[in-house]
């Protein structure tokens, strides 16, 4: 597999598509924004001084999440809120940024965990590849409650935006190991599959 991002490397097709111009701008910069975001994130894991990791991953997520909007907003393009999150939509593509484990794992093991949030879901539901054009039917799939939640984060990211799958894999202290992006669906048990995806390139973080 390629990695993107170096000096010398060209934005794919795919990511032409996607991002249009900002596509080589977007693939040499995200990692140096996930690297930003860990380095933030250990911080508070070694102020915690605890010996579980969760200020790590908490912080990591929401660093990851505000640095990716700033980067979206010095590009002139759009970040959405949705339920409090911030998400930046860059050419009518939101970035989703999930770390789908704290090792080095490949991508095809993914996973979305069992108390991932509600919206997360609906992300995937309403803006995935493959979902039709406008939004799904009502039918009996779906409870009057149920269905206005799908419609609320559906409205909230943009009607016509499509996700971008942002996965990475991170420690406190091993820092980002690795970084993918793509498209993918979210599987009725969790996992993801590929239409495709790509690996970008990792760099040091700046306390590194």
């Amino acid at each position: 597999m390629s990695v993107l991002g170096g000096k010398h490397g060209d934005p794919s097709d795919w990511a032409v598509q996607r991002f249009g111009r900002h596509a080589g701008r977007l693939a040499g910069e995200i990692p140096n924004q996930l690297a930003r975001a860990h380095s933030r994130a250990h911080a508070v894991h070694l102020t915690a001084r605890l010996k579980k990791r969760s200020p790590y991953g908490v912080t990591l997520a929401e660093a990851v999440r505000e640095h990716l909007a700033d980067m979206a907003r010095e590009l002139d393009e759009a970040v959405r809120d949705v339920r409090g999150y911030e998400y930046a939509v860059i050419k009518d593509h939101a970035l989703f940024p999930f770390k789908y484990a704290d090792r080095p794992k490949p991508l095809d093991r993914a996973r979305l965990s069992a108390n991932a949030s509600p919206t997360r879901r609906r992300m995937f539901l309403s803006h995935g590849p493959d979902q039709a054009e406008g939004l799904f039917p009502l039918d009996d799939a779906y409870t009057t409650e149920e269905y206005e939640k799908l419609h609320e984060t559906f409205e909230a990211l943009g009607a016509s935006t499509k996700l971008v799958c942002l996965f990475f894999t991170a420690d406190p202290e091993g820092g980002i190991h690795v970084i993918h992006w793509g498209d993918a669906h979210l599987e009725p048990d969790r996992t993801f599959t590929w239409l495709h995806s790509e690996q970008l390139r990792v760099v040091a973080s700046p306390l590194e």
